[in-house]
């Protein structure tokens, strides 16, 4: 299992001597992301992805479980009144919570990926003023001696909280 660890750092600069030192502690470069105000360029770094960035991932699990409930209510609704000439069987539930999850998903999905990720809205007034948010994926039996090694060379990156579980695919 991982651990996400949240680091705001002062500048681009900093952030790659960080992630360079973090190279040299075997975490993997793919497991590092940053995150900066529009405009600051992150070269030879992995900016956050869309899905790090929004609440879409969030939106995706409220969706499933939202349209699989209304799924099976639409389901039970079609057993209980079938349409004229027609025979439903059970399955007819298990198909409409199916249909339900997944256009539940979908839209709330399409929707949420607009909207700011809300884990992130602490960070954002010191991203506005310039510093670098800097997400790590650590191994869970890592965690401290990766925020220990980052404390103990580079005093001025914050150490801001640590994400208790992260998607598996983000």
């Amino acid at each position: 299992m991982r651990r996400r660890l949240y680091f705001m750092v002062p500048d681009v600069r900093r952030a790659r001597l960080i992630r360079d030192e973090l190279l040299l502690a075997r975490i993997e470069d793919n497991n590092i992301t940053l995150m900066a105000k529009d405009g600051v360029p992150l070269t030879g770094l992995h900016e956050a992805s869309i899905l790090q960035k929004s609440d879409f991932v969030h939106g995706a699990e409220t969706g499933l479980a939202v349209g699989g409930g209304i799924g099976i209510l639409a389901g039970l609704v079609a057993l209980v009144f079938p349409p004229a000439g027609v025979d439903m069987q059970l399955v007819t539930v298990l198909v409409t919570a199916l249909i339900g999850a997944a256009f539940g998903a979908w839209v709330s999905s399409m929707v949420a990926s607009s909207i700011p990720n809300s884990r992130l809205k602490t960070f954002e007034s010191a991203i506005a003023a310039g510093h670098v948010l800097m997400m790590v994926d650590v191994p869970s039996g890592r965690v401290s001696e990766i925020r220990q090694m980052i404390a103990a060379h580079y005093p001025e990156a914050a150490s801001s909280g640590i994400e208790p579980t992260i998607p598996a695919f983000p």
